[in-house]
């Protein structure tokens, strides 16, 4: 749905969205946050909070995680080479024999486990589905990177891009 009812008003997602986009647009083709809002009318105090908002932080530690992938052995070869220190990749034949062979308990130990791990990252970049990523930023109740493979539910393996990975992961890593 394009339109939500806030209150008296009634919010256009797509307007916003395009207002955003020219935002960033203007913003990385060099125009100050003051230039920016004199153009579109509004507060430069927005420019910034928005900014601030969707600012990914460089992190020394990172974390990649996602499912399902393609070319998983591909991706967990170059994120090696890059320096990433956990790596938690799955192909869709993979989540599905592990979920199979695990009782309830193992399961959970397991996701646990995991999640104290990746809270010890500074940052994550999670594949998958768009309603995966809004999940495992709750769960871990803190910013992550999401690397958007489709809506879910996803079923079959993605090919993820090798070197479209690899710049994220530069961008976000200090060097």
């Amino acid at each position: 749905m394009d339109f939500h009812r806030i209150g008296d008003k009634l919010v256009s997602k797509k307007r916003l969205e395009n207002i955003i986009e020219e935002i960033l647009e203007l913003r990385s083709g060099g125009m100050s946050q003051t230039e920016v809002a004199s153009r579109l009318g509004i507060d430069r105090t927005f420019v910034c909070r928005l900014e601030s908002l969707a600012e990914v932080k460089k992190a020394a530690r990172l974390a990649v995680v996602g499912f399902p992938i393609k070319n998983k052995q591909e991706l967990q070869d170059m994120l090696a080479e890059e320096g990433v220190e956990m790596v938690f990749l799955l192909t869709e034949a993979e989540r599905w024999d592990f979920v199979k062979h695990k009782s309830g308990l193992e399961i959970f130990n397991f996701i646990m486990e995991l999640i104290a791990r990746a809270h010890t990252f500074e940052q994550i970049i999670v594949l998958g589905s768009n309603k995966r990523i809004k999940i495992i930023e709750a769960v871990l109740d803190k910013p992550v990177v999401g690397y958007e493979l489709g809506p879910s539910p996803l079923q079959e393996d993605v090919y993820v891009e090798p070197e479209s990975l690899r710049q994220l992961v530069r961008a976000i890593k200090k060097v």
